[in-house]
């Protein structure tokens, strides 16, 4: 059963022997470079192999640090510091020559190590949460990767540090004084950005303002990653399919403004940013699109798998239909919009309101009847809950001392901000639209569009998906929507979905893949990165796709003939770091009455003892295990896909996990029907 308790969940965390919510020191070894862009704006840098251990093959995780007043001549008003954290990685083969790929994971709010860590990064985490070890399937292989934690606030990214008390049984947050105070299980101190809601970007409008002045800092400060050709690539997820559009968008159009002569900035800000490729992977991208497939993903979907009643579906339904409902009360937001603040920039407060209320109801009574009926995982409808599958030892990891030392950075990383969530909640980010206008403003314009979507989640699910590939109005609708759907040929001997393809646009189905799909099936989501930046087809990687091509996959018109096989279900065991997601009531209890053994944060028991025996040590014996850490055999759902597909690697949700902070923890249950 889900625990969504504060009180009891940060109590957890606590007694869990969280040592590292604790000031990090300050960081050495860091290198500092003022920018020829004005006064203030600098980079720092350092260099590390905390992940990437190939040899010679170089990685940095830095900040790009951007004085207040930084977004004034695009129109932003900000009167405090935006420092914005990344993670390099060289591509592993010729890196002077490779192409530049910007990865965000969404939230809104969450942390970018997620897909870091346990999606496409050069490394996973061991069951240890304290080493890692090498990605065979790491999209920096081929290509520079730059991982970005954004918006300000987010991750390890911060506006301004404040050390601070944390109350784990009140909730109380409070600055710290000059005296730091004695600490216990529940009272504790660390170091967090403000958590100022005004000092963070308001939607995905005003976040493409921060960060196109990033890239311009990255970009011609690190010359040698700046491609030869100057394209870049966007890949995101979840709430990235609202991200993705808006900065892609954003960067082109600035763009055609530098090249026509109507942006100049006399300090040289000027860098063409080309954008090549956009991918969205598992993404919420247009509400009024996309909310119908709820009820289908719940109730009707190709596991068989049904998660609520015909009478729950029926009331999902007729929730969106009916007059005054759902699908009225967005377009009601999108007409208020389009008067009142057509830019959505979440200046005007009555259009803020009515767009928070309609995405307020939609998901109450849309969405969220799968999550209080169903038992199951909102991010893989075929797992029940607890979810363990893939575990989320990157959490304690981040927050260890030598990791921390070795990054160079100054403040406790947390995977979610619900300071940046409650932002973009706050303007009704979440219902209005113009990003299925920007797709098809990209399309026109060349740039290719790779819409990617793992049958098996629910949050944004692949149903909802096709529907926005079809819905997208651009030069060739037409042509994209009579294209058949062809298998996706991973390797040789195995199949890992469906795509339909016409020229740039492209709407792949993988089978067997939740929210994150590189963490169930890396190998098919690294073919279909490499193919689409490659231009090759997406379905078999041998046919030419580039500029100007009419390649159009062919097949069956939809591709719901394909039914999926149900597995076992993994083992489950309770990592105390994400209690909401990964533990039942009985062992949350075990480990606040004292009675549970905790071996580096996982709660031994019987399923644990067999998942990671060198760690947990032997059931009945007391204490842990001595040996190597181990990543587990997780079973079922938790090991392998079909037909020889390759093992899912060890994953986390996307703006699910609880982390070090009280900020993350509050955002609990909340987190469980984030995007």
């Amino acid at each position: 059963m889900k625990y969504f308790g504060v009180t009891s969940t940060v109590s957890l965390l606590a007694l869990a022997g969280l040592g590292d919510a604790q000031f990090p020191s300050m960081p050495e070894g860091v290198t500092v470079k003022e920018s020829r862009f004005g006064d203030g704006v600098s980079l720092s840098w350092k260099e590390n192999d905390i992940c990437e251990t190939t040899e010679g093959v170089r990685s940095y995780t830095g900040y790009v640090h951007l004085p207040p007043g930084s977004l004034d001549d695009l129109g932003e008003e900000q009167d405090y510091p935006i420092n914005t954290f990344f993670w390099f990685f060289e591509a592993r083969k010729s890196p002077e020559n490779a192409p530049l790929a910007i990865w965000m994971n969404g939230g809104p709010g969450s942390s970018s190590m997620l897909g870091l860590f346990v999606e496409n990064g050069p490394c996973y985490v061991h069951s240890d949460s304290n080493s890692t070890y090498l990605s065979e399937y790491s999209w920096s292989n081929e290509v520079n990767m730059l991982f970005l934690d954004q918006p300000v606030q987010v991750g390890l990214s911060y506006d301004t540090l404040q050390n601070i008390t944390n109350n784990l049984v009140t909730g109380d947050v409070e600055l710290l004084n000059d005296t730091v105070p004695e600490q216990n299980a529940t009272f504790l101190v660390g170091t967090y950005p403000s958590q100022d809601g005004n000092q963070t970007a308001l939607g995905s409008v005003n976040a493409a303002k921060a960060a196109w002045h990033f890239l311009q800092t990255f970009t011609q400060e690190f010359p040698a990653y700046y491609p030869n050709d100057s394209r870049i690539s966007i890949a995101t997820e979840s709430y990235g399919g609202r991200y993705g559009p808006a900065f892609a968008s954003y960067f082109e159009e600035q763009n055609q403004r530098i090249e026509n002569g109507t942006f100049t900035d006399d300090d040289g800000e000027n860098a063409i940013l080309h954008i090549d490729t956009l991918m969205i992977i598992n993404g919420c991208i247009d509400r009024l699109v996309q909310w119908p497939a709820y009820p289908t993903m719940a109730f009707n979907n190709t596991y068989g798998i049904e998660a609520v009643n015909e009478t729950q579906w029926r009331n999902m339904t007729d929730s969106f239909e009916r007059p005054g409902a759902c699908k009225d009360q967005i377009i009601d937001c999108r007409e208020a919009a389009a008067v009142g603040d057509p830019q959505n920039l979440g200046t005007n407060a009555t259009v803020n309101d009515i767009c928070e209320a309609a995405e307020t109801f939609c998901r109450a009574n849309v969405l969220n009847p799968y999550v209080l009926y169903s038992g199951r995982n909102y991010y893989d409808i075929a797992t029940l809950d607890p979810a363990p599958t893939p575990p989320s030892f990157y959490e304690g990891f981040l927050n260890q001392q030598h990791v921390q030392e070795g990054m160079g950075v100054p403040l406790n990383w947390t995977q979610s901000s619900s300071t940046v969530s409650a932002a973009f909640r706050g303007i009704g980010d979440y219902p209005r639209d113009g990003w299925l206008d920007d797709l098809a403003y990209l399309l026109d314009n060349g740039i290719k569009v790779a819409l990617v979507y793992g049958d098996r989640d629910y949050a944004c699910n692949w149903y909802g998906g096709e529907l926005v590939s079809l819905a997208i109005n651009y030069s060739a609708t037409g042509a994209f929507a009579a294209s058949g759907y062809a298998g996706i040929q991973t390797n040789a001997t195995y199949t890992g979905g469906q795509v339909r393809q016409h020229g740039n646009l492209s709407f792949s189905r993988v089978y067997q893949a939740g929210h994150e799909v590189p963490a169930y099936q890396p190998e098919t989501a690294y073919e279909i990165f490499m193919r689409v930046l490659f231009n090759k087809d997406v379905a078999t990687g041998q046919i030419t796709t580039g500029a100007g091509s009419n390649y159009s996959s062919s097949g069956p018109a939809d591709t719901l003939a394909f039914r999926n096989e149900q597995f076992e279900q993994p083992l489950q065991f309770c990592y105390t770091l994400d209690p909401g997601s990964t533990c039942t009531e009985e062992q949350i209890e075990s480990v606040l009455n004292g009675s549970a053994t905790i071996c580096r944060y996982i709660v031994k028991d019987r399923n644990s003892t067999q998942l990671f025996p060198e760690l947990m040590g032997t059931l009945g014996e007391e204490g842990c295990g001595s040996g190597s850490p181990g990543n587990g055999t997780l079973g079922g759902n938790g090991t392998m896909g079909v037909g020889g597909s390759p093992s899912p690697s060890p994953y986390e949700g996307d703006a699910r996990s609880l982390s070090v902070s009280l900020f993350a923890v509050v955002l609990g249950f909340m987190a469980q029907t984030l995007l």
